[in-house]
């Protein structure tokens, strides 16, 4: 009997933001899901610690919906599952959906995951390999390994690309020291 190949883990997202061509913007977005454990949710999800995770509780498909105030561009979506913590609540067939409201979604992503451990990196693109700009993203489970009803995801991070000043090119800021300093607040 043959074994399916496992998903392979991505780089830490946070790596990601360390070369300065990417920023998280998952603050900036109203993040609602389709059921939750008390004490397991979209704080949980978004609170950096891989320890922590959403575990919903409900009938499938789970969803994770991530709503923004205006058009947004998004690059990357990085998602992390761990199939050694969560094993049948891990999810193994995943949906995203863009669009600018629950009523007009377009799935342009579908992924299968074996075993994944780590993040997961999924890029959001066009046709045209340019990032996409939407108001809403939604995460579907869709399946999860071994049958199982729940879902863990440990942690959901949003990138967009990093625009180029429109006064001139300047180096990027990559040591930690300058990351500090580069935008006003």
């Amino acid at each position: 009997m043959t074994t399916p190949n496992k998903t392979p883990p991505g780089a830490d997202p946070k790596q990601l933001e360390r070369t300065g061509t990417v920023r998280e913007i998952g603050s900036q977005a109203v993040w609602s899901l389709s059921s939750c454990k008390p004490g397991f949710g979209v704080d949980q999800l978004r609170d950096d610690n891989l320890e922590t995770y959403w575990q919903s509780d409900g009938s499938q498909p789970h969803l994770v919906n991530i709503q923004f105030r205006r058009k947004t561009t998004v690059k990357t979506l990085c998602i992390y599952a761990d199939y050694k913590s969560d094993e049948s609540y891990t999810p193994s067939k995943i949906s995203v959906r863009v669009g600018n409201n629950f009523h007009n979604l377009q799935e342009i992503r579908q992924l299968e995951l074996v075993e994944p451990s780590g993040w997961i990196h999924v890029p959001l693109t066009d046709t045209h390999k340019k990032p996409i700009r939407t108001f809403m993203i939604q995460i579907a489970v869709l399946a999860n390994h071994q049958n199982g009803r729940d879902t863990h995801m440990r942690q959901i991070k949003v990138y967009t690309p990093v625009e180029e000043s429109s006064i001139g090119r300047f180096p990027r800021c990559t040591t930690i020291d300058f990351m500090m300093y580069r935008s006003i607040r």
